[in-house]
């Protein structure tokens, strides 16, 4: 199994990334889940969110406690929620800014990723599409194919000049991530 928790803002995009993976999961042939944990429903506010897939029904559904890969969408949230914690020896941290030392206590692989850079480069508004690329390369799935699939049933609804961008974007994530691959395997 694979588990990826996503951090965030309210209006980030982490929710939304989070549900994109398991549906380009779930078009790869993966038993997928996805699901948000927020408080109070506020722009602005920290959320967490969570995605796991496996080759095997999951039936697990409580928040990831021990996770693969952790996605910081705000870079305010190092100093704020504990953003780290969990991540073991071998895990990822990944980190929505160009440069920056990892948290106290942190062992697993820091990649700092300037998301909000690359998406405004691709004339993306959010940089949450840089990141599902990026994690996708980096694990080796979903494919290419998977992810365009499920970018256009979940943004289905964008106009096609802000569905071109967002695709820019994912595809620029995908390369950097490729790039780094640890292509894990799913069991």
């Amino acid at each position: 199994m694979i588990s990826i928790r996503w951090h965030g803002r309210g209006g980030q995009g982490a929710k939304t990334a989070a549900h994109l993976m398991a549906v380009a999961f779930l078009k790869g042939g993966r038993y997928p889940m996805a699901f948000p944990e927020y408080g109070p429903e506020r722009t602005g506010a920290p959320i967490a969110a969570y995605t796991r897939a496996d080759s095997h029904p999951v039936r697990l559904r409580s928040s990831i406690k021990v996770p693969d890969l952790v996605v910081v969408l705000d870079p305010s949230l190092l100093g704020e929620v504990p953003v780290a914690e969990g991540i073991p020896d071998d895990g990822w941290l990944i980190v929505n800014r160009p440069a920056g030392p990892p948290p106290a206590g942190f062992n697993g692989t820091l990649w700092n990723l300037p998301a909000d850079q690359i998406a405004r480069d691709a004339g993306a508004r959010f940089a949450n599409t840089v990141f599902i690329g990026a994690l996708a390369g980096l694990i080796g799935e979903p494919n290419q194919s998977q992810l365009r699939d499920a970018v256009g049933e979940v943004m289905g609804r964008l106009a096609p000049e802000a569905f071109a961008a967002s695709w820019r974007a994912l595809e620029a994530g995908f390369g950097l991530g490729a790039e780094r691959g640890i292509h894990r395997v799913i069991s």
